[in-house]
């Protein structure tokens, strides 16, 4: 029996999960920047102005769909050219929802006709350390949003900075803003954090100012609608894959037999928590664009107590642009019921 990995039904939506509009510091409109998106192909804008929850439901409409959100900043102490920072994204699991505790008036002169009497009631202190960064998770939790770390390689952040944080939903792997700019994101931050066994999921984003950031990096979400509760409950369960290039078309085991379809690949990887790796290698002329992997033995070892019982698997697709695709990692409490 097939255990889908990816969902088997429904549709591919590509997605943009992190922008900024003239609501705060971007250069577009929402409404430009819907058009612009939608004309490359995707379906699903989180809006995640700075310091500020604004919905956008106006613009959502039976081909696409604006998530409600914004994005938080919490400085170190020091000069600000030697600070490090933490910026998180919270995304609204329900479109109306723009009142969260975690708000903190700031000094950004295009936020400010957008707070509301409601959000003036909160003024939560900020301090860098993984207690109030938690806190604040914890709290947008019970509140109803996703939070997500935002740009890792560009905030100067090491594992110390990330390794205690608990409850994220995911954590970027790639940043267009931020890669553009010299700070190149991957994929360290989101590996520490799933051999620490939290089940924190991959984002590519573009992060979104300016024109040259657009249409870099995204997540395609499996989901069989495009409305709003159902596109969340997909991001919530980790239906999608980062990519800045490769598609993932199917992911799933069967027999203990790991199956993977692709577009036109130069690699197709599966990663463990010990960096054990499967793979198939193509070249131009025979890509490769499926491969099978029998994952038994792994997972049999691991069940049996031999292995880290913190145990995952995922999937990385290289393409002959250079460009990558990224699974969210498996646990062994997933992949154990199929094999």
């Amino acid at each position: 029996m097939k255990h889908y990995l990816l969902p088997e039904g429904g549709k591919f939506y590509k997605a943009n999960m992190h922008l900024h509009t003239t609501v705060s510091d971007g250069c577009y409109t929402p409404e430009d920047i819907k058009k612009i998106y939608m004309d490359l192909g995707y379906s699903i804008l989180a809006y995640t102005d700075h310091e500020v929850i604004v919905p956008h439901t106006d613009l959502t409409d039976e081909n696409f769909l604006a998530l409600t959100g914004y994005e938080i900043t919490i400085w170190e102490s020091g000069s600000h050219i030697d600070r490090k920072v933490f910026h998180l994204n919270l995304i609204a699991k329900e479109a109306e929802n723009n009142v969260s505790s975690s708000f903190r008036l700031v000094d950004v002169d295009q936020d400010r006709q957008y707070v509301t009497e409601e959000m003036m009631k909160y003024n939560h202190p900020r301090k860098y350390s993984s207690e109030c960064v938690n806190e604040i998770i914890e709290s947008a939790k019970k509140e109803g949003f996703l939070v997500s770390l935002n740009h890792p390689v560009w905030s100067t952040q090491n594992y110390t900075d990330y390794a205690d944080l608990k409850g994220l939903w995911a954590t970027e792997v790639y940043n267009s803003a931020s890669n553009l700019g010299g700070a190149i994101e991957n994929t360290q931050a989101f590996e520490d954090l799933v051999r620490l066994h939290e089940p924190v999921f991959p984002l590519a984003v573009d992060d979104t100012h300016y024109p040259f950031h657009v249409g870099h990096g995204w997540i395609m979400v499996k989901a069989h609608s495009l409305d709003y509760p159902t596109v969340i409950s997909a991001l919530e369960k980790g239906d999608f894959y980062a990519s800045t290039g490769p598609e993932i078309k199917e992911l799933y085991l069967e027999e203990g037999i790991l199956h993977i379809k692709t577009s036109e690949a130069a690699g197709i990887y599966v990663t463990t928590e010990k960096i054990k790796r499967w793979s198939a290698m193509g070249t131009e002329e025979e890509p490769v664009t499926e491969a099978s992997f029998n994952v038994s033995d792994y997972v049999q070892r691991t069940l049996a107590g031999t292995t880290n019982k913190q145990a995952y698997i995922r999937v990385t697709v290289k393409d002959f642009k250079g460009e990558y695709a990224y699974s969210r990692a498996y646990f062994l409490d997933e992949l154990a019921a199929s094999v």
